[in-house]
């Protein structure tokens, strides 16, 4: 089967998308951007083919299983294969931490193999459909729970724990930074038996999942073309002619998701881009935002930091504002200082969020505006279309500003420029 891979290396996330030969999604995957370009992309490139593996299991399972269970199935297939994978990495972070162990360190050694044994006895629980995790990035996972786990070790250890939490944070980096070494076809097949029990319920049993999970391991995935794109594109090793601009791939991608799409709005870690296409996507006029990141996601990442709060909580917090109080700058140079003045008035944690949000959307819509406007229907992606506060502001000036215009927010919007590199990947092959 061939297949035609997008990679969108961002400034904070690197997303990688496949596609087959009819523009079908077969797969996806996104990690953290690091330091090393390449392995990220590595990483999100291997995330993407265990997507492909599980989308070619979806389609071999046919008459089976009625819509519903196969649903169910793919659901808990995923999360068995998504701590199959965190269990690999646990058990090399903990082989990683061992090495930095420095001679006449006592009882360090034990101290972190009780740290890795209570993580690994409850790693299952936070990979079930009821479990609601902060993150699904393993180093953010990771490191909560050896931060919490460490204290009450170290303790009844007798030993600093900052010795713990120094051989993690000198072991991560490492860890993080090494593309996956786990055999897919054992992993995937180690997935299918622990869902067994859950499996028969669902009229499947363990056999026949096996065949079929087989079945699609031994399809071939050729890739016949590959186009990189987004902030570090140019650090890829493809061809100059695999190498695509983000606002050409973005305005495709948002085309794809939603073909009536006329204007996009970008929202992404390090910069906001609003763009005009044509009927096929084809980009007819497009603005960005300087070089700052005044506005967009590391702000709103340096904001989540200044309130020790997780980036995820934004959103839900902000929408709690009973009034929005007035930001005079989305610079983050100056974001912790206004922030602590306005804490210090006795501004509400809610109400300054909200306040927050609707100058970054101000600042966005400025953006669009310099672009062209808004012209039915309008798409909007990026990390930041996940901020339910962000949407909010945004169609509320929409609507003032445009009226009632479409607007379309894919649950994978971030993968609106993967998804372009990877058409463009398509359309090389009949060019």
């Amino acid at each position: 089967m061939k297949t035609f891979i997008g990679i969108d290396l961002g400034s904070t996330t690197t997303k990688a998308l496949i596609l087959d030969e009819d523009l079908e999604m077969l797969g996806k995957g996104i990690t953290n951007s690091r330091s090393n370009y390449a392995t990220a992309a590595a990483v999100a490139k291997e995330e993407a083919l265990t997507g492909a593996r599980l989308e070619l299991f979806r389609r071999g399972l046919g008459g089976e299983l009625s819509s519903s269970a196969a649903e169910t199935l793919m659901t808990d297939l995923e999360l068995a294969i998504r701590l199959e994978q965190f269990l690999d990495q646990l058990e090399d972070l903990r082989k990683t931490c061992a090495t930095q162990i420095a001679p006449g360190q006592d009882g360090v050694l034990e101290a972190l193999d009780e740290i890795f044994r209570q993580i690994k006895t409850e790693a299952p629980d936070m990979f079930t459909r009821d479990a609601r995790r902060k993150s699904d990035f393993f180093r953010d996972i990771a490191g909560s729970r050896v931060m919490q786990i460490g204290e009450a070790v170290a303790k009844q250890a007798g030993i600093a724990y900052d010795t713990l939490i120094n051989l993690y944070d000198k072991s991560i980096i490492e860890v993080e930074n090494r593309p996956p070494t786990s055999d897919m076809a054992q992993m995937f097949l180690r997935a299918i038996d622990r869902l067994t029990t859950a499996g028969s319920e669902l009229g499947l049993d363990q056999s026949t999942a096996r065949t079929v999970m087989q079945a699609a391991l031994d399809i071939e995935l050729e890739e016949a073309s590959q186009v990189g794109t987004g902030y570090g594109r140019v650090t890829l090793p493809f061809p100059k002619d695999n190498i695509r601009s983000e606002i050409l791939c973005h305005g495709l991608g948002a085309h794809m998701m939603y073909a009536g799409t006329r204007t996009v709005l970008d929202i992404g870690g390090q910069d906001t881009k609003s763009i005009q296409v044509d009927g096929e996507g084809i980009v007819e006029n497009f603005q960005m935002n300087d070089r700052c990141a005044a506005g967009c996601g590391r702000y709103l990442g340096y904001i989540a930091d200044e309130m020790n709060m997780g980036l995820h909580e934004l959103g839900p917090l902000a929408l709690k504002a009973s009034k929005a109080v007035r930001i005079n700058s989305t610079c983050t140079v100056f974001a912790g200082a206004e922030l602590r003045d306005r804490l210090a008035l006795g501004e509400k944690r809610e109400d300054i969020l909200g306040g927050l949000h609707r100058a970054i959307i101000l600042r966005a819509m400025s953006i669009v505006s310099r672009s062209g406007g808004i012209t039915d229907e309008f798409t909007f992606t990026g990390g930041v279309a996940n901020n339910q506060a962000a949407v909010k502001e945004l169609k509320a000036l929409v609507k003032e500003n445009y009226g009632d215009v479409t607007i379309n927010i894919d649950p994978a919007s971030i993968y609106t420029g993967a998804l372009g590199a990877a058409a463009f990947a398509r359309r090389a092959l009949d060019s």
